[in-house]
């Protein structure tokens, strides 16, 4: 090869690495944080099907919309209302980390992916098998920590409340998930959630604990049977846990009564022997 040739491919590498890199950052950034709402190609999930979305609307304004959804959504804009109508009222979180830059890579990246047969960002695939009554009482034990996650991660009922378990209902850190399965679409929108949860206390508690498979399918299968029975977590749990506690701290008092009450007898009865003793 000549030394030409050489110096050409050498210039051509380091044109392109930098492009090359950069398309991987947004993939990656992709994955970890959009991948839960939408597909390249791959289809609805909560929010809609990005491929060819550069094609649909102007780039100035996807750049926008991707860095403050919020923002957009408050300006009345139709286009980003009509969106939000779309994905049952969800409304697009404003991601840590999309500067300006990152936002005109991902639209770059999105480009590129919309125009491949098929996007490596297609989305996760989920059995649309019917669940049984047995995958329904899997989903329940993994919820309640009966079943422990493969990978470590703490069970769901510890942040969470969920209408049919039942007692009191769970903790209170998270949302309320009785209806989550009507609420983000069903079982294809809810899977790519559970396999990749996009928001901050989510990702920072699973990323080196991810659900596997054949954990998140009787998940869904317990989600998909709790919106059916459409009783949400309400107040009477709240009010079951207060008075639990109210009953724990009336024990508590009583015992502590009865152990000092203990005390004083003991300390009175050394007191009136010693006196016993000096009067004699």
């Amino acid at each position: 090869m000549s030394p030409q040739r050489r110096l050409l491919i050498a210039v051509l590498l380091a044109l392109a690495l930098p492009r090359f890199a950069a398309a991987q950052v947004a993939n990656d950034f992709f994955q970890q944080n959009c991948s839960t709402c939408h597909t390249i190609g791959g289809g609805r999930l909560v929010g809609p099907d990005l491929k060819d979305a550069v094609q649909q609307k102007d780039r100035e304004w996807l750049e926008h919309f991707i860095q403050d959804p919020e923002a957009v959504l408050n300006s009345g804009d139709p286009y980003a209302l009509q969106l939000k109508k779309d994905a049952n009222g969800i409304v697009m979180p404003k991601m840590p980390g999309v500067t300006p830059q990152m936002a005109e890579e991902l639209l770059n990246m999105i480009e590129v992916q919309s125009k491949l047969p098929k996007s490596s960002l297609a989305g996760v695939t989920v059995s649309e098998q019917p669940f049984t009554a047995n995958d329904v009482l899997t989903g329940r034990e993994i919820f309640l920590g009966k079943h422990k996650l493969s990978q470590g991660g703490p069970p769901c009922v510890s942040c969470h409340t969920l209408g049919s378990i039942g007692g009191l209902g769970g903790g209170r850190l998270g949302p309320d998930l009785t209806l989550v399965y009507k609420r983000l679409g069903g079982r294809k929108s809810l899977g790519a959630w559970l396999t990749a949860p996009a928001t901050p206390t989510m990702q920072s508690v699973f990323r080196n604990h991810s659900l596997q498979s054949a954990e998140i399918l009787p998940l869904l299968a317990v989600f998909e049977d709790s919106s059916q029975q459409s009783q949400p977590a309400n107040a009477n749990s709240q009010i079951k846990f207060s008075l639990a506690g109210i009953a724990g701290a009336l024990l508590g008092l009583a015992f502590m009564g009865w152990v000092w009450r203990g005390r004083i007898r003991t300390v009175r009865r050394a007191l009136v022997s010693g006196a016993q003793r000096g009067a004699a």
